[in-house]
């Protein structure tokens, strides 16, 4: 990351805030779908966004990954298990934006960064700084609070943090690129995704063939609006410091918040506030760890750094004339 220039990270700046950036519009874009379905939508979205990374693949002609990938089982196993959990990721996420629960749905990706610290000490046995575990302790608050103003736990909140944290644990199991590993979880969403649009075609209840090549054309587009996110992260991610890339993505979230309250005017009582307030302090302790651990692991490898012996150059012999 030192090599890389000072145009490369801005050109890796505008790209992550480009990603977080439509990843935090993304509610925008569902309701223009209706009158189709959130299965509907959900099985175009698998569908189209194969067909999307495959031309972007093909482009590239970058597939020697998909003969190693088929020649692993294991790996082949936890793409499957990635696969089956974005896709409840993807279908609870669209159900809960045109069900005008875009708050409580920013709230999952909100505590996600928790939920994937727990998960770390539950099933990886890690151990935690004193400032991660009270941002831990303060988010099981933060949930609490939420539940009793919810009248019961924020089910939509809690279903995405947990699906999105298990399937960031399964992708750095795979060890794939963004691209390709989203190629490689759409081929194998791709076959039931299909199966289920034509069955809704056969049965004459699919928007798609019945209202119109506008509204074919924006289901179609939800592989662009899936993939190209993805691209401008990974175009991000070998540009800019992951502590930079830990910041920007609260950006999705916040802007996901805003949306439901400002535009889809959705209700925010006081217990409401109060637990989105704990959230945030969370948050800030967990980032006001990370770069206090990140500080000083620096200060530690610059005074590594100096305390190493330099080697003396001997000078070059005069020539004899």
């Amino acid at each position: 990351m030192a090599d890389i220039s000072r145009g490369e990270r801005r050109a890796g700046l505008v790209n992550g805030f480009a990603a977080y950036g439509m990843w935090g519009l993304v509610p925008l874009f569902w309701p223009l779908l209706k009158p189709a379905g959130s299965l509907e939508i959900l099985a175009h979205r698998m569908a189209w966004s194969l067909v999307f990374v495959a031309v972007a693949l093909a482009f590239v002609r970058r597939w020697a990954w998909a003969g190693e990938l088929l020649r692993q089982p294991r790996r082949l196993a936890l793409v499957a298990v990635a696969a089956a959990v974005i896709t409840v990721n993807w279908g609870v996420y669209i159900w809960a934006v045109n069900a005008g629960h875009v708050v409580e749905a920013s709230l999952g990706y909100f505590i996600n960064p928790l939920v994937t610290i727990a998960m770390g000490v539950l099933l990886l046995k890690e151990r935690l700084r004193p400032a991660q575990w009270t941002a831990v302790g303060v988010g099981l608050t933060a949930v609490v609070v939420l539940a009793v103003g919810y009248g019961q736990p924020p089910w939509i909140s809690l279903v995405l943090a947990f699906s999105f944290a298990t399937y960031g644990l399964v992708k750095k199991k795979v060890n794939l690129g963004g691209v390709e590993s989203l190629a490689a979880e759409t081929a194998i969403q791709f076959l039931p995704a299909l199966g289920y649009l034509l069955w809704l075609a056969g049965h004459g209840e699919s928007s798609f063939v019945n209202d119109g090549a506008g509204h074919a054309a924006l289901l179609a587009s939800t592989g662009i609006v899936t993939a190209l996110p993805l691209v401008c992260f990974g175009a991000a991610a070998i540009r800019v410091p992951l502590s930079t890339l830990g910041l920007l993505q609260y950006l999705a979230p916040v802007f996901q918040f805003l949306l439901g309250i400002l535009y889809f005017h959705e209700a925010m009582p006081a217990e409401r506030w109060a637990g989105f307030a704990l959230v945030w302090v969370a948050l800030a302790l967990l980032t006001w760890d990370a770069l206090r651990t990140a500080r000083r692991s620096a200060l530690a490898l610059a005074a590594a750094a100096a305390a190493l012996p330099v080697t003396a150059t001997a000078p070059a012999p005069r020539s004899q004339v």
